[in-house]
């Protein structure tokens, strides 16, 4: 049967709910326990509620499943236990309904732990019908598009989604209980968008008449927070970026940023390994886990080696050999590496870095030192200012978050600002902004300072064995549907 002629079946059901004087979308039930609870109490009265997921009618009797979301129960309905209209107006209930039961709980001869229903009531009608089985919404777009099926029909899905609540959780309690940082919350809609390079989401405010971007980083905010005399502060929250999509970005994504004061990045490498050993041991139980067929080792220490050494070791180059534009430019075209016009040597070389070194790197690995053309905001190393205090962390091959010392020199950052307008003029669309409030915040003074920014949800992907990041946003950003 069309899915249209279903819902008009329904719809009658419905209509003949209403006939009858029966409200089939009631504002409250008398719920007493919750199924996993009203299982282990036998003998008892109870009055459970949730949504029917199988019925079996056998004349006089009926048997249905329902469930909540702590799982699922058989009920029993008797023409023996129910008034004649009471046990006739089964009829107008359907797979996907919700109702609220009462009656005990007993076992049956089978052994299945059962509520013989003494009364019930509808709470909501349900117009379409649930998806038969996974296969009834197998294709991943749909799946995503509509997540709340997929949900329903995967507990799996729903597994991950609880996974994700608790890892989360623990980060910040591994934060604030035993690192002592301060949980805060920065502006979403900013009137300059800043602390890394990325294209924004722009839109305007009509009662100021002035344009405002969604954020691309926490970053300049939180050293804000610094310079007021926060010592250690942290945000997760979203942040967008007007970017492709793939499995491993969505342009909406969450991310957890920190600052503390008087730390260097060989600090936040420590911070970063001793929270995901204690985030993987609090939601595992484990430090090991399994991702894609691979075994991740979570305990400390991790594996630390400098982006120089993995160059040589791809490339067969030695890093700071290559020190003009033309020599990185023929590199990457002997590599088969693809750039763009408007790259500088140093975003050459981490492109070829990025394409040709990180595959390889599986385990919890940080490769630091990256060159100072790439990071504007980061401090330079004192013996060799060509390099950075910095350090991206890499998981089976995936970058998950840069970090590193905080330049708090506002003559070097406005330097490095300057550096990127040039840049864009050239045509890069991602540099950075000139930030004259972020100055002048500065020239008020910051003490030594660094942070972290790891994609939070590329972390959960690995930890909870999830393909796509797409699998672990509830709702990931689709194409709009052309509607028939």
């Amino acid at each position: 049967m069309a899915l249209d002629q279903l819902k008009k079946e329904r719809i009658k059901k419905l209509n003949n709910i209403k006939k009858l004087g029966v409200n089939p979308y009631p504002a409250k039930a008398k719920r007493t326990f919750e199924i996993h609870k009203a299982r282990g109490i036998l003998g008892r009265k109870v009055v459970v509620a949730g949504r029917i997921r199988s019925l079996r009618p056998h004349g006089k009797i009926t048997f249905a499943d329902l469930e909540d979301a702590s799982g699922r129960m058989q009920l029993f309905f008797s023409l023996n236990d129910l008034p004649g209209e009471k046990y006739d107006f089964l009829v107008n209930l359907d797979l996907g309904d919700f109702i609220e039961v009462s009656g005990e709980v007993f076992k049956t001869q089978a052994g299945e732990v059962t509520v013989k229903v003494k009364d019930y009531k509808i709470l909501t009608k349900s117009l379409l019908p649930l998806p038969s089985s996974w296969y009834g919404l197998k294709d991943i777009e749909e799946r995503n598009r509509k997540r709340y099926l997929d949900l329903l029909m995967n507990p799996e899905v729903r597994t991950t989604f609880e996974t994700r609540s608790k890892i989360v959780h623990a980060i910040r309690k591994f934060l604030v209980e035993e690192k002592g940082y301060f949980e805060v919350e920065n502006p979403v809609l900013q009137p300059l968008y800043g602390g890394t390079r990325a294209r924004p989401f722009k839109t305007h405010h009509n009662s100021l008449d002035a344009t405002l971007y969604l954020r691309i980083s926490n970053e300049l905010y939180l050293k804000r927070l610094i310079v007021g005399g926060f010592e250690k502060v942290f945000e997760i929250g979203h942040t967008f970026r007007n970017e492709g999509m793939d499995r491993n970005h969505n342009p909406e994504f969450t991310m957890l940023e920190t600052m503390e004061a008087y730390a260097d990045y060989i600090d936040n490498m420590n911070l970063v390994e001793e929270m995901f050993e204690y985030v993987a041991k609090s939601v595992f139980g484990s430090t090991k886990l399994e991702y894609q067929g691979q075994v991740l080792e979570f305990k400390r220490p991790w594996i630390r080696v400098k982006l120089e050494e993995l160059f040589k070791k791809h490339t067969g180059v030695k890093f700071s050999s290559i020190d003009t534009l033309e020599k990185a430019t023929t590199l990457a075209k002997k590599l088969g590496v693809e750039i763009k016009d408007y790259m500088t040597d140093g975003e050459i070389l981490l492109e070829i870095f990025e394409k040709k070194c990180t595959s390889q790197l599986i385990q919890p690995t940080f490769v630091y030192d990256y060159p100072a053309d790439f990071y504007p905001l980061a401090k330079k190393k004192a013996d060799d200012l060509r390099f950075v205090e910095s350090f991206d962390i890499y998981v089976v091959g995936m970058e998950m978050g840069t970090n590193y010392s905080e330049a708090n020199d506002p003559s070097q950052v406005r330097e490095a600002w300057v550096k990127e307008k040039k840049k864009e003029q050239k045509g890069n669309p991602e540099a950075q902004k000139m930030d004259e409030d972020f100055l002048e915040a500065l020239e008020y003074g910051m003490p030594p300072t660094s942070g972290i920014g790891p994609g939070i949800d590329r972390w959960i992907m690995v930890m909870t064995n999830s393909p796509s990041i797409s699998d672990v946003i509830a709702f990931p950003t689709l194409k709009p549907e052309r509607k028939k």
